[in-house]
């Protein structure tokens, strides 16, 4: 089993660190993180090279990410939850799923042929609704070819208990886990 790992936390020890840690744990076969903030992958341009072209013009590290999404089995994004949303970088690297999109629409192309499972798992320390961000993330798990998507997963309000002691949290990655080794 290949599940690649989208996370859009800035932060390396946080609350969706936590629960993207307890996960892995669980999951069988190769695992691949793209970390938002660190991986060096630019927001798209625009350019519209996809609509006529495979692939994008930006040549950076999404280009062997395309190829890792066509080849795995599950997806997950994992954000924190900021202003009802997915964080900004992680953004700007789901941006880049529109040369997908285009390949789709425009050239009459199904650029990821292997369906796959995916999964959602949201943080947030305010009063913000995790709602907008699942849409967001389904739209994302959709493009790389997620026809079958589990429950949203999600700790909110961790600025009062953190999602290490968020008992619903955890038995929600149990259940991912378990999705996704079916």
């Amino acid at each position: 089993m290949r599940t690649l790992i989208f996370n859009g936390s800035p932060r390396v020890r946080g609350d969706t660190a936590f629960l993207l840690s307890l996960l892995k744990e669980q999951l069988k076969g190769e695992i691949r993180t793209v970390d938002a903030y660190r991986c060096g992958i630019a927001p798209c341009i625009d350019c519209r090279y996809c609509m006529k072209n495979d692939g994008c013009s930006i040549k950076d590290g999404m280009q062997e990410i395309y190829g890792y999404i066509r080849d795995c089995d599950g997806i997950v994004i994992a954000s924190p939850v900021y202003f009802s949303e997915l964080t900004g970088k992680l953004l700007d690297v789901g941006s880049r799923l529109q040369s997908f999109y285009c390949a789709r629409t425009f050239r009459n192309i199904e650029p990821v042929q292997k369906s796959k499972k995916g999964a959602v798992i949201l943080t947030g320390g305010g009063d913000g609704s995790p709602d907008k961000a699942f849409s967001t993330a389904r739209i994302l798990l959709g493009q790389m070819g997620c026809r079958d998507i589990h429950p949203l997963v999600k700790s909110c309000r961790t600025n009062e208990r953190p999602a290490s002691k968020d008992e619903e949290a955890k038995a929600g990655i149990m259940s991912i886990a378990r999705f996704l080794s079916e």
